[in-house]
C-alpha cells in the first residue's frame, strides 16, 4: 500500500501543477511534510470543479452523483482505485477533516449545475462551500490535530477563502456571465455593471482580506510562506481588477502577469526571513 499511497499522492501533485501553476508555486514554499496533503486536497476539489464546468458533452449531473459515491466510499473504506480520491481520504482520515466540510463543498459543486443567478443568501452558501471549506481543510492541515489552534484561526480561514472567491468571480466575469451565464453577486447585470458596484464589491473584499491577515500572521512558521504567497498573489489580482473600468471587466480576464508574481515571491521570502510578518 505504501507505493500505491505515495503514487496517488504524486498525481493529485500533477493535477495540481497543470491545472493550478499559482496554487501549485503556492504549495511549494510550505514546509514539506505540508505539499502533499494539501496537494491531495487540492486534486479532489479540481477534480469535482472540472465535472461541472468541463464535461459539457457528458452527463454532469450523473457523473458528479457517482462521484459524490465514490468520495464518500473512499473515505469510509479507505481506499479508491481513482488515484485522486485515494489520496484525498489519506488527507481527510489523517487529519480528521470534518465530512460536514466535505458536504458543503459538493453541494455548491450541485448549485453550479443549474443555478446562474444567486440570492444574498444563496451567494454565502456557495462561497462557503466552495471556498471557505476548502481553506479549513487546509487549516485541519496546518494545525495537526491542534484543535485549539484550528478553533481560533477558523474565523480568519474562513474569511480568506471568502476573498479569494470574490476575487475569482471578479476575474472570470467573462467567461461565468459570457461562456456560462452565471452571476454570482446577488443584484448586479453585467450589462448594467457600475463604477459604484465595483467599489463595494472590491472594499467588502479589501475587508475579507483585512480580516483574514490577522489569522494569516498567527499560523504555523511551516504554513505561513504558503499561505502568505497565496494572499499577496490575490491582493495584487485584486488591485489589477481595480484598475478595469466596470465597462470593461467582461471583456477580458485579468491575470497577473509572470514576471510579478516572481517579484511577489521574492518579496514573501524576504518577508518571512526578516520576520516581517
Amino acid at each position: 500500500m505504501e507505493l500505491y499511497d505515495k503514487t496517488c499522492l504524486e498525481c493529485s501533485e500533477v493535477f495540481t501543477h497543470r491545472y493550478s501553476t499559482s496554487f501549485y508555486k503556492g504549495i511549494q514554499v510550505l514546509h514539506p511534510s505540508l505539499r502533499k496533503p494539501i496537494h491531495g486536497i487540492y486534486g479532489f476539489v479540481r477534480l469535482a470543479d472540472e465535472i461541472v464546468d468541463t464535461f459539457h458533452q457528458f452527463p454532469k449531473r450523473e457523473l458528479l452523483s457517482e462521484f459524490k459515491v465514490q468520495v464518500y466510499k473512499a473515505i469510509d473504506g479507505k481506499l479508491s482505485t481513482n488515484p485522486i480520491l485515494h489520496s484525498f481520504q489519506l488527507v481527510v482520515n489523517e487529519y480528521s477533516i470534518p465530512k460536514e466540510l466535505i458536504d458543503a463543498f459538493l453541494l455548491s459543486m450541485e448549485m453550479d449545475l443549474d443555478k446562474t443567478a444567486y440570492s444574498t443568501d444563496e451567494y454565502k452558501k456557495y462561497i462557503y462551500g466552495s471556498a471557505e471549506v476548502v481553506g479549513l481543510m487546509c487549516l485541519k492541515v496546518f494545525c495537526k490535530g491542534n484543535e485549539v489552534q484550528y478553533s481560533n484561526l477558523t474565523p480568519a480561514a474562513r474569511r480568506l477563502g471568502e476573498a479569494f472567491q470574490k476575487v475569482n468571480f471578479l476575474r472570470d466575469v467573462r467567461d461565468d456571465y459570457l461562456g456560462k451565464g452565471r452571476v454570482y453577486f446577488p443584484l448586479v447585470d453585467f450589462k448594467n455593471f457600475t463604477e459604484i458596484q465595483k467599489r463595494e464589491i472590491e472594499a467588502d473584499i479589501e475587508a475579507d482580506f483585512d480580516a483574514a491577515l490577522i489569522g494569516l500572521k498567527q499560523l504555523p512558521n511551516e504554513a505561513k510562506p504558503g499561505v502568505l504567497l497565496a494572499y499577496v498573489y490575490f491582493r495584487q489580482l485584486l488591485n489589477a481588477i481595480r484598475r478595469v473600468k466596470a465597462n470593461d471587466i467582461t471583456n477580458r480576464r485579468i491575470r497577473v502577469s509572470d514576471l510579478v508574481k516572481i517579484y511577489l515571491l521574492i518579496k514573501v521570502k524576504l518577508m518571512i526571513a526578516f520576520r516581517a510578518i
